[in-house]
């Protein structure tokens, strides 16, 4: 046997042998008139399995995790990012997020590193939902949450405490068209706080204290006295 062909015949047992991990992808479709889908998987050791969902910048994402058996754990990740818009989430099992950019988004289920040596097995049901459109909508048209006064409901990347690191407030909107609506938040540390969008621009809140508003791209940055910041995506606020 020739040194090249021993090397190619290794080069595929190798191939052969590496674990299933590698190859365990789906791409997540929902059946038509259907915003989400429930999928149920298997991982074993160090294996995770990846489900890829189409979206678009603006969207709300809700991920809904539960192990049947083990200990599965999961991250939802950006197109093109490596660091998961799920942490920090207040429930990593159940995460909600207005979706920063259009594209492929990763959601990853694993083992935690103690379980993946012992080669355990979880077994779980994933659930992923994909709502909003991408045109504007007038109240008239604009349905509301189910059981709430608001448009659209999500949690909202913010800060409250001076210093303090980015969070997740749980928000929702009231639309009143041509650019107005009332945005109204429940603070990590059991607080509430209301910010009013006047012609498209964030122009006041329900605070004391000074409200400045910054503008990058299509999120509006709200920063209210010394400690309380607040990034709010044009789409979540107006219905794109």
């Amino acid at each position: 046997m020739t040194r090249t062909l021993f090397t190619a015949l290794a080069a595929a047992a190798l191939l052969m042998a590496l674990p299933a991990s590698a190859q365990q992808q789906t791409n997540v479709a929902f059946a038509k008139g259907a915003s989400s889908a429930t999928l149920k998987g298997s991982i074993k050791g160090d294996q995770d399995h990846s489900y890829l969902v189409d979206a678009r910048a603006g969207q709300t994402m809700t991920v809904t995790l539960t192990a049947t058996k083990g200990a599965a754990e999961m991250n939802v990740f950006a197109p093109g990012n490596d660091t998961a818009i799920s942490l920090g989430a207040e429930d990593p099992y159940n995460v909600t997020v207005v979706l920063p950019t259009t594209g492929r988004y990763k959601v990853q289920v694993y083992q935690m590193r103690a379980s993946a040596r012992r080669g355990e097995t979880a077994n779980y049901t994933l659930t992923v939902g994909v709502y909003g459109g991408a045109t504007a909508a007038t109240p008239s048209h604009d349905a509301l949450v189910a059981g709430t006064k608001y448009h659209a409901t999500a949690d909202i990347s913010c800060v409250t405490t001076p210093g303090g690191k980015p969070g997740a407030c749980k928000a929702g909107v009231i639309r009143k068209g041509n650019g107005n609506a009332i945005v109204q938040m429940q603070t990590p540390d059991g607080g509430q706080r209301s910010i009013t969008f006047t012609s498209g621009k964030a122009t006041g809140s329900d605070a004391s204290t000074p409200m400045t508003a910054t503008k990058n791209g299509d999120i509006t940055t709200v920063r209210i006295g010394a400690a309380e910041v607040y990034s709010i995506p044009d789409a979540f606020v107006f219905g794109g």
